[in-house]
């Protein structure tokens, strides 16, 4: 009986197993052929051959049809191979600039940089996922860079020789007339002439130009006109950093040699109770009057009642130093990934440039004139000179005017007289980029 038990259940097993094999067997699928790669000896001429056609100079010297750049945008012949080349000089006459000339070398040595790098045949750096693009997004498309650079320039920002002087501000509003007037040229260009063709939005974003404010013109253009934004930013800076070239021959024209010889008067010392008021005042009459421009001057305001509150030195120190300092080469990377062939060689670039030049002279010789105008009617002799100094590039604006006015006499210091336009004129122009903001609202 145990024997029968038995065999019975070996054979029950057996046929258990048989079937789970036969089961696995149909189960398992079928393997995919693959095809068998046979290896093609190559000459050492077919390696390098190959290896010329993954280089950028084989991209720059045989550009192709439907390459498309890192925005997945199709790329002309003329940008892949002649734009290359003539970016490359751009950049490498930025670089002069920078570094030999000495002319905003903190700016434009990364912008010129990122441009350099955005202007690489194949990497595609400005793509999304590219290092140019990740800056990009991170910073200026949402125009945030420009106010923390605001909020470092406020933070080294002092308001003495403005509280001390206070109509001095009038010098730094009336500077901002060459935002306004080439906002109206520029519009009328295009209306009336075709010789530019700038809707109303990219002429405001152009003519913050003759602001001479590289942050609030980079905060204008990412908000009304991003699609010009890498023409305006190196415009704005190259003119920024030209101020010692164009200034001077605008200032002489419009002042006669005792104009320019006026001493004027020292004035009273400020106090600290003064300098901690007024950015308080300030942004109070933002909220109450012009909203738009709470970015820019709430930035700037926080970084200089930072400052002079005296009880956080650590913060202040950072913003004025550490902060800025980062910001500005991530600030001056991105700005350069717009700086590639097919997006800034293009006919409206020139006219970027030239309504700038034109935006920067007007602001220039409205605060002249200006200057002029108050030096007439004022009990105290102002020198015109110190209206150029209405536009906001701090302190580059102020030392020419010092300059020219000891060239005219000897030892006529107007470095202090002419911070007090200069400062004002840093909030003229966020003042007016609030403005136009609301405007296009």
């Amino acid at each position: 009986m145990k024997l029968k038990h038995l065999l019975l259940s070996m054979m029950f097993a057996f046929t258990a197993l048989t079937s789970t094999v036969q089961a696995s067997v149909h189960e398992a699928p079928a393997a995919p052929a693959q095809e068998e790669q046979v290896y093609e000896p190559k000459s050492i001429t077919q390696l390098l051959v190959s290896f010329f056609e993954t280089t950028g100079l084989n991209a720059m010297v045989n550009p192709e049809e439907g390459v498309k750049n890192g925005h997945g945008d199709e790329m002309s012949l003329f940008a892949q191979s002649w734009g290359k080349l003539i970016m490359f000089t751009i950049i490498f006459i930025l670089f002069y600039l920078a570094i030999a000339k000495g002319f905003e070398p903190l700016l434009l040595l990364p912008i010129a940089f990122g441009g350099l790098l955005a202007n690489i045949p194949i990497a595609n750096m400005t793509s999304d996922h590219g290092m140019l693009g990740i800056i990009y997004n991170m910073g200026i498309a949402n125009e945030f860079f420009p106010l923390l650079i605001f909020m470092g320039v406020g933070a080294m920002t002092d308001f003495g020789p403005l509280l001390s002087n206070p109509k001095t501000a009038l010098l730094g509003g009336a500077a901002q007339f060459g935002i306004f007037g080439s906002l109206v040229g520029a519009a009328a260009l295009s209306q009336y002439t075709g010789m530019v063709d700038f809707t109303l939005k990219q002429s405001a974003a152009i003519s913050i130009i003759g602001g001479a404010d590289g942050p609030t013109s980079i905060f204008i253009a990412s908000a009304l006109a991003p699609e010009l934004l890498g023409a305006i930013a190196v415009a704005a800076y190259s003119y920024m950093a030209l101020v010692p070239v164009i200034q001077p021959p605008i200032m002489r024209a419009l002042t006669n040699k005792e104009e320019r010889q006026i001493v004027m008067k020292t004035t009273r010392k400020v106090n600290r109770l003064e300098k901690l008021i007024f950015p308080l005042i300030v942004i109070m009459m933002i909220a109450l009057i012009l909203p738009d421009a709470a970015p820019l001057m709430g930035s700037f305001a926080l970084g200089n009642f930072a400052k002079e509150s005296g009880v956080v030195d650590r913060l202040s120190n950072e913003m004025q130093n550490s902060l800025i300092n980062i910001v500005t080469i991530f600030l001056g990377l991105g700005v350069g990934s717009k700086l590639a062939s097919d997006s800034f060689l293009v006919a409206e670039t020139m006219g970027i440039m030239i309504i700038g030049l034109l935006a920067f002279a007007a602001g220039t010789a409205a605060g002249v004139l200006m200057g002029k105008i108050m030096n007439k009617f004022s009990k105290e002799p102002i020198n015109p000179l110190i209206g150029a100094a209405g536009v906001s590039a701090v302190p580059m604006a102020a030392r020419v005017v010092s300059k020219v006015g000891s060239e005219e006499k000897p030892g006529n210091i107007l470095l202090m007289h002419a911070m007090g336009p200069n400062v004002a004129g840093v909030i003229g122009s966020a003042v007016a980029a609030g403005v136009l903001l609301s405007i296009f609202k």
